[in-house]
């Protein structure tokens, strides 16, 4: 007996059944775990693995040659690493979206795969509903970050800014320091802080969503809106905080 909030369902089956499946090239080079995930994604009915690599130059190869629409990609790997080859591959297909699976056991390569242009983050404990449904928001445009990364990434940023030149070019003293006592002294200015006063009422709520992890859909649902016009919101945020992805996005709102 099908149940009555089952009918819910079908419109969104039968988008998935009419829609090209999400072309997946998956690079892992432990053999169990790709395989593992290809069998995983092939029994989606919106998905097609059309491609497996063992290690970073194979991946690059693949992605040129197929043109996915995702890319799994092991950061980790022999001959040219997942961040190398994140590199490569979103600067010659930018309409690939690339979702970095880590062990989170080295915070400086998760934070280099953020530069590298990586749309999406999971560890590999994750469940089969998260990466399927991450795969999914790739594919709509969208950007995840899972909380671990997000603090180890954002750890990183801070360390960075910490150490960053002033605008004459010099390096601050550390913090609690005599010099960084001496320099505190001369000025009672507060230390400059990310706001985005840019951005309008509304738009500051749909980047609070987004730093929250939801998607377009979701924060339609949430604020009445139709997806369109939050997909438009979330451009124009792009613009004026000169960010290139979501992931970017959700950084600069939790700093």
């Amino acid at each position: 007996m099908i149940s009555a909030g089952a009918s819910f369902e079908v419109p969104r089956v039968q988008e998935m059944v009419n829609s090209p499946p999400i072309r997946i090239v998956i690079a892992e080079d432990q053999a169990i775990v790709r395989r593992g995930s290809a069998l995983l994604l092939s029994m989606e009915p919106d998905m097609e693995v059309v491609g497996q690599a063992r290690n970073g130059v194979e991946a690059i190869e693949l992605a040129q040659l197929l043109r996915p629409d995702v890319v799994l990609m092991d950061l980790h790997m022999p001959l040219k690493g997942g961040v190398a080859a994140t590199r490569e591959i979103t600067r010659a297909l930018p309409g690939t979206q690339i979702l970095v699976l880590t062990t989170l056991d080295d915070d400086e390569t998760v934070f280099e795969a953020v530069r590298a242009g990586a749309h999406a983050y999971l560890l590999k404990d994750a469940d089969e509903e998260e990466l399927l449904e991450t795969v999914r928001a790739l594919k709509r445009g969208e950007s995840r970050l899972t909380p671990q990364i997000a603090r180890k990434v954002m750890d990183q940023f801070q360390r960075l800014a910490a150490a960053a030149p002033d605008s004459s070019g010099r390096i601050p003293p550390v913090q609690g320091s005599p010099a960084a006592s001496a320099q505190a002294s001369k000025s009672d200015a507060p230390a400059p802080v990310y706001k985005a006063d840019a951005l309008t009422e509304k738009e500051e709520k749909i980047l609070q969503h987004i730093a929250e992890g939801m998607s377009n859909r979701q924060i339609a649902h949430t604020l009445f809106l139709a997806e369109g016009t939050v997909k438009n919101y979330v451009s124009r945020i792009m613009d004026k905080l000169h960010a290139n992805t979501r992931t970017e996005l959700a950084l600069k709102s939790r700093r």
